[in-house]
C-alpha cells in the first residue's frame, strides 16, 4: 500500500507539471478546451486503470488502457527532461541575459511553439527508442572455464525479461523463438520475468503453443522472475512446465553435457512469503564441484558471495540495464554488475538487458538482445574456419 502510495504521488506530481506546460495549447473557454484537459488526466493515469482493469474488468479496456499508458508512462519521462531543460535555459538566461531565444512565457505565441517543439522532440526519442525495443541484436561471448567439459564445448542461449503479457504478445515472442532456434542451441536458459505480471493475456493468447516450440539439444529451462510473483508464480510456473520448459525453482539438474545447472528462487518469493531460499552452499551439497556449475538467478544480487560458493559461470536479467535513460545510472549503482559481462573471482558473470520491456515498449540506452554464451572447458580446441 505505501509502495502504491508513492508511485500514486510521484505520478500526479510529474503530469502536474507536465499539465502546467501543456494548457497553454489547450483553447481556454471552450468546450474542446475541457475535453482536451480530461483526456490528458484520463491519459495521466491510463496505465493505472488498466492494470486494475486486467484484475476484473474487460480485456478490450485493459488492453487499451495499459497501452496507452505504457507509452505515457515513456512520454512522461521525456517531456519532463525536455521540459526542465528549457526551464533551467529560461532561468539561466533571465540571470544572464544571453539570447532572446530563452525569454518566452509558456502561455504566450513564443511559448507554444516551444511547446510543440520539446513534443515533437519527445516523438523522435520514442520513435528511436521503439525501434531499439523492436529489433533485437544477438550478442556472442566466449567463457572459459577451468574445469573439465565431458560433452565438449557448449553453447548456452540467454534470453531474460520477455515480459509477455499484453504489450509483447505472440508476433514478438515467434520472432524470438525463431531467432533462438537459428542459434542452435545445446541449452535455453530463461532468466525470469517471461510473464509480465498477470498470466491471464499470456494463456489466453496461446503462447504456450510458441513456447514449446523453443528448440535445444539439452533442454530449455527458465526461473522465476519478480514479476511472476507479482502476479501468480505457481500458474506461470506450471503453464511453462506445460509447454516444455522446466523451471527450476531452488533446485539443479545435471545436464548431458556435463554442466550442473542451478536455478535460484527469485529474492521476490522470499520477501512475499517469509520463508528463506536456499543458499548456495545448500543447493551446491553433494554436486559433483569438478563439474562446470552454471546458475540462473533473476536478479544479480550479492555477487561476491555467489563467486565465494563456487560457480563458474551465474545468468541473469533484472536490470534492463535501466531500459530508459538516465535510469542506467541508477541500475549501475544498485547492483554490482547492471548490465553485461563481468568477473568477480573465478566466477563470470552475464546480466543480459532483456528481450522485452516492462511498461514503455521503448529503450533509449539499450537493445532488446539474445545472448549466445559459448561455454568452453579446460583442454577445449575450437576449430576456425582456417584450420
Amino acid at each position: 500500500m505505501i509502495f502504491f502510495a508513492i508511485v500514486f504521488f510521484v505520478n500526479l506530481v510529474v503530469n502536474f507539471y507536465i499539465f502546467s506546460k501543456t494548457k497553454a495549447l489547450f483553447p481556454a473557454g471552450q468546450a474542446s478546451g475541457w475535453i482536451l484537459r480530461i483526456l490528458f488526466w484520463v491519459l495521466a493515469f491510463s496505465y493505472v486503470i488498466g492494470r486494475f482493469a486486467e484484475r476484473g474488468g474487460p480485456e478490450w479496456m485493459a488492453t487499451f488502457f495499459v497501452k496507452a499508458g505504457s507509452w505515457w508512462l515513456g512520454a512522461m519521462l521525456y517531456l519532463t527532461l525536455f521540459f526542465l531543460l528549457a526551464d533551467l535555459l529560461r532561468g539561466l538566461n533571465s540571470l544572464f541575459h544571453v539570447t532572446d531565444i530563452f525569454k518566452f512565457s509558456w502561455n504566450s505565441d513564443k511559448g507554444r511553439i516551444a511547446l510543440i517543439v520539446v513534443y515533437a522532440l519527445t516523438a523522435i526519442v520514442l520513435a528511436f527508442a521503439y525501434y531499439n525495443a523492436k529489433i533485437p541484436v544477438v550478442r556472442n561471448l566466449e567463457i572459459n572455464v577451468d574445469k573439465h567439459l565431458s560433452g565438449g564445448p557448449q553453447r548456452l542461449v540467454l534470453v531474460s525479461d520477455l515480459h509477455l503479457g499484453m504489450m509483447i504478445s505472440n508476433g514478438r515472442l515467434e520472432t524470438l523463438v525463431n531467432a533462438v532456434n537459428s542459434l542452435q542451441p545445446d541449452v535455453v536458459l530463461m532468466a525470469g520475468d517471461v510473464f509480465d505480471e498477470d498470466p491471464g493475456p499470456v494463456i489466453r493468447n496461446n503462447m504456450g503453443d510458441l513456447l514449446k516450440n523453443l528448440k535445444a539439444r539439452q533442454g530449455v529451462y527458465a526461473v522465476s522472475g519478480n514479476h511472476e510473483y507479482y502476479g501468480n508464480e505457481a500458474e506461470a510456473r506450471k503453464y511453462l512446465e506445460d509447454h516444455g520448459i522446466t523451471v527450476l525453482s531452488d533446485s539443479t539438474v545435471i545436464l548431458p553435457g556435463g554442466i550442473v545447472l542451478v536455478g535460484r528462487q527469485d529474492i521476490t518469493g522470499q520477501q512475499m512469503s517469509g520463508k528463506a531460499r536456499k543458499s548456495i552452499a545448500e543447493l551446491l551439497n553433494g554436486v559433483d564441484m569438478s563439474k562446470p556449475i552454471v546458475m540462473i538467478d533473476h536478479q544479480p544480487y550479492k555477487l561476491k558471495e555467489v563467486s565465494a560458493d563456487g560457480v563458474d559461470l551465474q545468468v541473469s536479467g533484472h536490470t534492463h540495464n535501466g531500459q530508459m535513460w538516465p535510469f542506467n545510472y541508477v541500475t549501475n549503482a544498485i547492483f554490482e554488475i547492471g548490465y553485461g559481462y563481468g568477473k568477480i573471482g573465478k566466477t563470470h558473470f552475464y546480466v543480459s538487458s532483456g528481450y522485452g520491456t516492462w511498461g514503455p515498449p521503448i529503450r533509449t540506452n539499450s537493445r532488446s538482445e539474445i545472448v549466445v554464451l559459448e561455454l568452453k572447458g579446460k583442454g577445449d580446441i575450437v576449430l576456425t574456419g582456417n584450420e
